[in-house]
């Protein structure tokens, strides 16, 4: 049998706020059925909720989408009518009401206005309660009207608090993401000064490097005019002093021994002048400088060109490789090739023999005077058996061209573009970053992104699509 210890013991439970751990103080219940003080909750709903993650009950963790809750008057009167008892008595007295007196008296009845009818939204009198006028309107007394007003002002200064907070959360977002987008501008800024200036100061070497050869060459092809020029200025020396020993003895005074001796005197000038005839060799210079610097520039590229070939185990036995294994195209007679579990049973498909586990990659296709392709890339592991889904989830990321240019994303192929007429398409594989993306690879212009994560080897495919006799794709070489 419970005594009355245990009585009072089950009783101070009931009427204790969970939240505060002390005895009601203006209890509200939750649509749960749970009860607390008004003001516990309202801070405990700011503190902890939210129009994006609800509201939750302390008690049972039930979720509310906004807050709600009723006043519970069977609770507020239990305890205001126990309050006398000693044990029921709260830690933390509330303070007294202090008397809210209205301003001015009633018009009709010069009675103080203790009264406030919500129907009419107006202060009235004891006289007016009992009119004809609000006879039947809802009517309290201002007093407990005011609390009631001051509560719901404190929700909504709570409400108003929690969305400041969240302005507040939404500036600071906003401000990193300016932040990051700065700091990522800058370092993408770098990068573009670092690899487009290697690839400047590479050519202004280059360029340094051929106008010196050139002077070097011009300057040796001189130095072997000028001696040929001093050797023949020293023989037209000798030439002139025995053109004047021979004009001195013509003249009148010249006796006859001397002209004598003159005349059986051997000549000394024996004249063996010529031409340098050294033209500089400038065919080094005249060649296709462009072509040149862009060969030599390949080696220096971060990521170069890939010269792929296709690997023959993966092919579907209707497509034939042709050139080297670059070329490949709708066969005319299936083969006897034997089923392997890397080859494509249904889809025509082949692969590329080289395989990625990291790194940046490129490579080009020749597509021209196509009018269905797929490429792209796959993973080590995807399905080549039967129905392939070429979507990213079942480890294809392509493209494909038949009316339009087309993206294969997850559930629907996204329109990329109405017609095609580029002759090439580059792929461009950074597998560290999870990118695949696809160029028109005349003007470099960027045709599609795809955006995801490898966590296997990836390899290059290709399909030059069924039905299409007499097309073919192939791979280009750069080297």
């Amino acid at each position: 049998m419970a005594t009355a210890g245990d009585s009072r013991g089950e009783l101070q439970k009931e009427l204790v706020c969970s939240i505060c751990l002390d005895y009601f103080d203006d209890p509200v219940i939750l649509k749960c059925g749970h009860n607390f003080c008004r003001m516990c909750i309202l801070m405990h709903w700011e503190e902890n909720g939210g129009d994006d993650v609800g509201y939750q009950c302390p008690e049972c963790r039930m979720v509310f989408a906004k807050m709600s809750f009723t006043k519970n008057y069977l609770v507020k009167n239990l305890v205001d009518k126990l309050s006398d008892f000693d044990y029921l008595k709260t830690c933390r007295p509330s303070a007294p009401a202090k008397p809210v007196k209205m301003d001015g008296k009633c018009e009709r009845h010069h009675e103080e206005l203790k009264l406030y009818c919500h129907t009419d939204r107006k202060p009235i009198c004891v006289v007016c309660r009992e009119s004809r006028a609000h006879r039947h309107h809802d009517v309290a007394p201002v007093p407990e009207v005011v609390e009631d007003m001051k509560s719901e002002l404190k929700l909504r200064l709570i409400k108003l608090n929690w969305q400041k907070s969240m302005c507040t959360r939404v500036k600071s977002t906003d401000e990193q993401a300016k932040t990051d987008v700065k700091l990522k501008k800058q370092a993408l800024k770098e990068k573009i000064e670092d690899d487009v200036g290697a690839l400047v100061q590479f050519l202004l070497d280059e360029k340094d490097d051929l106008l010196e050869r050139l002077e070097a060459e011009v300057v040796a092809t001189i130095g072997v005019i000028d001696a040929n020029l001093k050797r023949v200025e020293s023989e037209a020396a000798k030439v002139d002093k025995a053109i004047t020993e021979i004009q001195n003895q013509l003249s009148d005074s010249a006796n006859f021994e001397t002209i004598s001796n003159s005349y059986l005197s051997p000549c000394h000038v024996n004249l063996s002048v010529q031409s340098s005839n050294s033209p500089p060799d400038f065919s080094e210079f005249t060649g296709p400088f462009q072509l040149i610097m862009w060969k030599k520039m390949m080696h220096v590229l971060h990521t170069m060109p890939q010269n792929l070939t296709l690997d023959l185990d993966t092919a579907h036995p209707s497509l034939a490789i042709s050139d080297f294994d670059t070329k490949v195209e709708e066969g005319r007679v299936r083969s006897q090739e034997p089923d392997m579990p890397q080859r494509f049973t249904r889809f025509f498909g082949v692969l590329a023999t080289a395989q990625y586990a990291n790194g940046q990659h490129y490579w080009e296709v020749d597509v021209r005077d196509k009018g269905v392709w797929y490429l792209g890339v796959t993973t080590e592991y995807s399905n080549r058996k039967g129905f392939v889904n070429l979507s990213p989830s079942a480890g294809y990321w392509s493209l494909c061209l038949q009316d339009r240019l087309y993206a294969n994303e997850e559930d629907s192929r996204v329109p990329v573009a109405d017609y095609w007429n580029s002759p090439r398409v580059g792929v461009f594989l950074d597998y560290d970053r999870g990118h695949v993306t696809f160029f028109d690879a005349v003007t470099m212009k960027r045709i599609y992104n795809f955006v995801t994560y490898f966590d296997e080897p990836v390899s290059p495919f290709f399909s030059p699509g069924k039905n299409d006799p007499g097309s073919r794709l192939q791979i280009c070489h750069f080297y």
